[in-house]
């Protein structure tokens, strides 16, 4: 039996940015693991991987996110 049993449908003016086709869509075409969005416009839908790409290298570097550093005594404690 399926999860789903109908495609959601999307809203006039909502973008995403398709994964799988690399493409720029209105409304929700394909499933939502394969898109990012929505968007505002077409524009901002075109750039997600851009953005996509800035907030992991945020992310990345930011101190408060960082386990303990790799120099740090790295053995793991046993019982």
């Amino acid at each position: 039996m399926a999860l789903f049993k109908k495609r959601t449908v999307g809203k006039p003016g909502e973008w995403y940015y398709c994964l799988e086709h690399k493409k720029v869509e209105e409304g929700p075409d394909c499933p939502g693991k394969d898109r990012f969005g929505p968007y505002a416009s077409p524009q901002e839908a075109q750039h997600a991987m851009e953005l996509a790409a800035e907030r992991n290298l945020e992310w990345e570097n930011d101190p408060r996110w960082h386990d303990a550093s790799k120099t740090d005594s790295g053995d793991a404690e046993e019982d």
